[in-house]
């Protein structure tokens, strides 16, 4: 059978910073994506992620380390990969924008763009947060400082760089997003980017000079220059599948959906799509944006030592664990919020108290009363599938949790502890078969759980040696 092909990608983060939480719930999310694409529909699926490493930020640490750029790269760039194991995560592609296909790929984009009159050089003097990589204008400006970097200077600087033609974009733009009512989720950054667009665009530079900045891609013909760090790493959505040299691959995917953080809205949502534009390649098919993390009240920060890492999730709550309390926060909407304390609070509430604790009771009495539950095939519900083909992923969990809480009732409300025979098996095999329902959409949120709920609920019914979530104190 010829199974459709689907495309999902995560930003790359940058290689300065240990991954944070904030990035774990975005690959996790796209994992979760590619489970259900490729387990329940059946569908050909490439999981995109990796790591951004060219720009100042970099250039800088890798200074301040003293070590050498490339080799700086390569050592952060395995904590992201580690994630592989610790989150269960299942990608298939891993890009480094310091690999050479890629390098190949943003240069030939770059010749294709200048060939259709879209970079131009010029001088330039702005105001940059090099936090960001990015130039601001003084409506985005607080204090004069970027509001995503308050306690970093702003640069102000003036040379003269390449630049690509962003204005030229501005109608094509808004006609995109005419015709695609849902191209960015959730809807409130929708009307965000299509404010920005509307203001009116400014063309972007696009390289830096290699005396003051080396880290970089060449650019072609002009040994001064290497590319700015976006217009470079924007471009591993394609080049991870292939792009140019693979044509005919990467037609088989492209084009997919990307998922990002707020504070890449721009990048994403306008920048990258007008540079497809300019390449004469197909618009990405939606943008899923993630709000912001806070914790306690405060967004995180290595200063105020408040920053919760995927690794003290997982130590805490186990793999399966963690994924589900950062989906449970909320995907692809506004800001949240959490403590140790609310975490705490939700793995006992809806795992060790909702799930592992049905699973327990039922498992055992049907043990008892040496069931087996014969039914080999289990049909997704439609009501979840339309949560998840919507990337509805909190909502999908909440109808889980709610299949739940309705096994809960039915056997309070038939009490099979009080019953004989019969009666009592027919009951029992009933609430078995529901739980295996949950198990198989719970799988795409928590792989290894689902698995030894399956494992447990199919053929001879086998009660478990130990809890599923062992209850929190």
């Amino acid at each position: 059978m010829q199974y459709k092909k689907f495309y999902i990608t995560t930003t790359l983060p940058y290689v300065n910073a240990a991954p944070h939480i904030g990035f774990a719930l975005e690959i996790i999310e796209a994992d979760v994506i590619a489970r259900y694409q490729k387990e329940i529909l059946g569908n050909e699926v490439v999981f995109n992620t990796g790591t951004d490493e060219h720009g100042q930020k970099i250039w800088q640490k890798a200074l301040e380390q003293k070590m050498d750029v490339q080799e700086y790269c390569d050592q952060w760039a395995s904590k992201f990969t580690d994630l592989e194991k610790l989150l269960n995560l299942s990608f298939s592609h891993f890009i480094r924008t310091t690999d050479q296909k890629h390098i190949v790929a943003a240069q030939e984009f770059w010749r294709i763009c200048q060939k259709n009159d879209d970079i131009y050089k010029a001088k330039y003097k702005v105001k940059y947060c090099v936090g960001c990589e990015l130039a601001k204008t003084e409506s985005e400006l607080e204090d004069n400082r970027c509001p995503l970097h308050p306690n970093q200077e702003l640069e102000i600087r003036e040379e003269e760089n390449y630049f690509f033609r962003f204005s030229k974009y501005a109608d094509k733009l808004l006609e995109l997003y005419e015709k695609n009512p849902e191209f960015v989720k959730p809807a409130s950054r929708f009307k965000e980017i299509r404010s920005f667009v509307e203001a009116g665009l400014t063309d972007f530079s696009i390289s830096r000079l290699k005396n003051n900045m080396p880290w970089g891609i060449a650019v072609p013909d002009d040994e001064e220059h290497v590319m700015y760090v976006w217009f470079d790493a924007l471009v591993n959505y394609i080049s991870t599948l292939g792009w140019p040299n693979q044509r005919e691959e990467f037609k088989k995917f492209w084009p997919g959906v990307q998922i990002a953080g707020k504070d890449n809205l721009r990048q994403q949502a306008a920048m990258w799509q007008a540079m497809l534009f300019s390449a004469e390649l197909d618009n990405s098919t939606q943008i899923l944006i993630n709000g912001f993390i806070g914790v306690n009240g405060q967004k995180m920060s290595k200063s105020l030592g408040n920053v919760i890492s995927p690794e003290e999730m997982v130590a805490r709550y186990g793999s399966d664990g963690a994924r589900y309390l950062l989906i449970q926060l909320g995907t692809f909407g506004e800001d949240s919020d959490v403590t140790f304390e609310k975490l705490d609070t939700n793995f006992n509430a809806y795992l060790a108290n909702g799930i592992g604790n049905l699973c327990s009771r039922v498992a055992k009495m049907a043990e008892q009363e040496n069931l087996v539950n014969d039914e080999k095939e289990v049909l997704i519900r439609k009501d979840f599938k339309k949560l998840m083909n919507n990337f509805d992923l909190s909502e999908a969990m909440a109808y889980i949790n709610v299949q739940v809480s309705t096994v809960d009732k039915y056997l309070a409300e038939n009490t099979p502890w009080k019953k004989e025979g019969e009666e009592k098996s027919k009951i029992l095999l009933t609430a078995s078969q529901e739980i295996c329902q949950i198990a198989a959409m719970l799988s795409i949120f928590m792989p290894e759980t689902a698995k030894e709920i399956k494992d447990r609920f199919t053929g001879e019914i086998k009660s478990f040696s130990t809890g599923l979530f062992p209850r929190l104190s």
